[in-house]
């Protein structure tokens, strides 16, 4: 072998050493790809819990308008209401009448709006708004005796709460 050729050839100690270089770059690398890994985990979680975050806000956002629209429909469907009971006091045909309300009902049933059940009921302010009282011992306390305006719920929320008269036991003396 010529001298040119000795500087040509690694020696061991070189192989070694240039294989301890490649580990250490290698585990180097593989350390930067944990890190990129999990960070990409992490954006993809929060942009998972963004997008369904913004998915919540944006369907409780149009309820929310659907119910103010729905709060809306149901004063007039309570004015159809309101002339279909004078209309048959003044002995009158609400034949007619009958079939716009019964549409009106079907639109309010479609968007899951639901009147509050509240005669017999015992008070719920989360339901019912008391407008008067009225003493009944044969009652029990706080128990709904009348409904002086119809309630109504949408999705457990109520958008119009019954206006009641509720029953109050007389106090004896």
């Amino acid at each position: 072998m010529t001298e040119e050729e000795n500087h040509k050839k690694p020696d061991d100690d070189t192989i070694e050493h240039t294989s301890e270089i490649n580990t250490e770059i290698i585990k180097d690398e593989e350390d930067k790809l944990s890190i990129c890994e999990d960070k990409l985990q992490r954006a993809l979680a929060d942009y998972q819990n963004l997008d369904r975050r913004n998915k919540i806000e944006s369907s409780q956002k149009i309820l929310h308008k659907i119910n103010q629209l729905m709060l809306s429909f149901i004063g007039v469907y309570e004015d159809f209401i309101r002339a279909k009971t004078a209309l048959i006091n003044d002995n009158s045909n609400t034949e007619g009448l009958d079939g716009v309300i019964k549409n009106m009902e079907n639109i309010l049933f479609e968007n899951n709006i639901k009147p509050i059940d509240a005669i017999g009921e015992i008070f719920d302010p989360k339901l019912h708004e008391a407008v008067s009282i009225v003493e009944d011992n044969s009652l029990d306390e706080g128990t709904i005796t009348q409904e002086v305006a119809k309630g109504y719920i949408s999705f457990q929320e109520v958008i119009k709460p019954s206006k009641v008269i509720v029953s109050k036991k007389i106090e004896k003396e």
